[in-house]
């Protein structure tokens, strides 16, 4: 392996490995806030002491998961600096501006209401208190509005014109930017998918304490209060989860298919429902892509393009092309994308040697080819392919994980109106041991994201492996594993510390 292919494998690593890390404590901090301030508004309007107490018990929890969250979020964005300079280099312009205003507005807000929230109990009025409470809430979700609007732009990249003097993509229009449709339906998912994560957790906690019976109110309570909102925020859920594949099929066809396991399109496609993928299976052989499978008739299609005889593209469709359904092969991108490459350099060095005629012949034929430019830079057309077997197997165990918490919702709820969750101790068990599931869940939904998209830093622009730093790769490899090390001793202190104060309950905590 050639020593460029080392240092992007490994910075490619480093980089998920954080966001990995980081995306263990975002969405309980997105869905936790919400609950803790529901629940603070049920203790104002009641005045019921045991709504106060049990506000500050989950509001406890919340502040030792934002404190230690905060760290891996910190060194993520410093990653952008460090390991991919070119990528910043090329798409800071656009890319730096929602994180800035992430930085300067939502998370000014979020950590200034936080201090308020946690320590001015006695210092400010219940009605104070409360705002502040909402305020965070709402600031933790507008820092995840700017993140996932920027990575949604990395999706979909629109509102922006490349610079070739400058070598830049440079942003044109930040309302095409804030509005794009890959952006807003990658929050929605997003932050719902936190909701339904929170829920599983105050859910959980809440059944041990019926377990062990200890602090019963208290548990009951809380399961209404979580299981309920736990309940809409998977419906809708489903809402969004539906547009953002629709989405997906518009912009990104290659991941829709790798998710999907499709390498011949068809019209009238299913969806699988459960399946194993054949090993042997890759582009160049006529290996059944399935061992087994299970699907639901002309479900893709549908979720694609809302219509059941809508064809599909597959793999093969965009590796190889076709020319029925108008889709062009990646082998003449990738020609169309070395034009535009060659024409830019060409550009350069006209410029450089004030050859004016000569820039201006390379420029016409770049801005000709420019669409393609990314695919210039790959090696050969099935590194277009992501990994079918992740994306398929990430993508099934979300969808799979998501229809069970629907279920354990709704069961939850029935059977705490009937005041007959105390005595279920099957369902108890399977809300406590239904915890780590959400953490599968939302981990696997950002490796479909993530790695769906693959081989590209910006989607069909910026290829991963022109997007790093010019650094030793010795260098990555050393803080990977320090961080691996770091990010682990932080997640063992906040499951140590989270559990010391879950068993203190209600009372001892207080």
């Amino acid at each position: 392996m050639e020593a460029t292919d080392i240092l992007v494998d490994w910075s490619r690593a480093q980089f998920a490995l954080t966001a990995l890390y980081h995306w263990l404590f975002v969405p309980l901090t997105l869905g936790l806030t919400f609950i803790v301030a529901i629940m603070e508004s049920i203790y104002v309007k009641t005045g019921d002491i045991w709504w106060k107490k049990t506000t500050k018990f989950w509001m406890s929890l919340l502040a030792i998961n934002f404190a230690i969250g905060l760290a891996t979020g910190i060194i993520m964005e410093f990653e952008f600096g460090t390991n991919w300079s070119n990528y910043s280099w090329i798409v800071g312009d656009i890319f730096g501006a929602p994180l800035a205003i992430e930085g300067l507005m939502a998370f000014f807000m979020e950590s200034t209401f936080f201090a308020v929230m946690f320590f001015g109990w006695d210092k400010v009025s219940k009605k104070f208190h409360l705002l502040s409470t909402w305020l965070v809430a709402i600031g933790s979700n507008l820092s995840a509005l700017w993140i996932l609007i920027a990575n949604g732009w990395m999706q979909h990249p629109v509102g922006m014109k490349f610079n070739p003097d400058t070598a830049r993509n440079e942003m044109v229009s930040f309302a095409e930017v804030f509005f794009n449709p890959n952006g807003v339906s990658k929050f929605l998912h997003t932050v719902s998918s936190g909701y339904v994560l929170a829920s599983l957790f105050v859910m959980g906690i809440s059944a041990w304490y019926l377990l062990k019976k200890k602090d019963i109110l208290f548990a009951k309570r809380s399961i209404i209060v979580s299981a309920s909102f736990g309940l809409i925020a998977s419906l809708f859920l489903i809402v969004s989860g539906d547009e953002s594949a629709y989405n997906v099929a518009q912009t990104q066809p290659m991941k829709l298919a790798a998710m999907e396991g499709l390498y011949k399109g068809k019209s009238d496609a299913g969806i699988v429902v459960v399946g194993v993928l054949n090993p042997k299976k890759d582009i160049s052989n006529d290996e059944d892509p399935f061992l087994f499978e299970l699907e639901i008739p002309s479900a893709l299609s549908f979720l694609a393009y809302h219509s059941t005889d809508s064809y599909v593209a597959g793999i093969n469709d965009m590796i190889y092309g076709n020319k029925e359904h108008g889709i062009i092969s990646t082998k003449e991108k990738m020609r169309q994308g070395s034009l535009a490459v060659n024409a830019l350099r060409t550009y350069k060095d006209a410029k450089k040697q004030n050859d004016s005629l000569k820039a201006k012949e390379a420029l016409e034929v770049f801005e000709k080819y420019q669409k393609y430019m990314g695919y210039g830079y790959l090696d050969k057309a099935s590194d277009a392919i992501p990994s079918v077997a992740i994306s398929f197997y990430s993508f099934h165990t979300m969808v799979a994980l998501g229809s069970w918490f629907t279920l354990l919702f709704i069961l939850a709820l029935y059977f705490t109106i009937k005041d007959k969750i105390a005595s279920n101790k099957i369902i108890l068990r399977m809300m406590l041991f239904t915890i780590p599931l959400g953490y599968i869940a939302q981990e696997s939904g950002w490796i479909v994201a993530e790695v769906g998209r693959q081989p590209w830093a910006i989607q069909d622009m910026l290829p991963v492996g022109m997007a790093t730093s010019n650094i030793a790769s010795s260098s990555v490899m050393i803080t990977f594993w320090l961080f691996a090390i770091l990010f682990t001793g932080l997640l063992i202190a906040e499951i140590k510390i989270m559990l010391t104060q879950i068993k203190l309950g209600v009372e001892g905590g207080h």
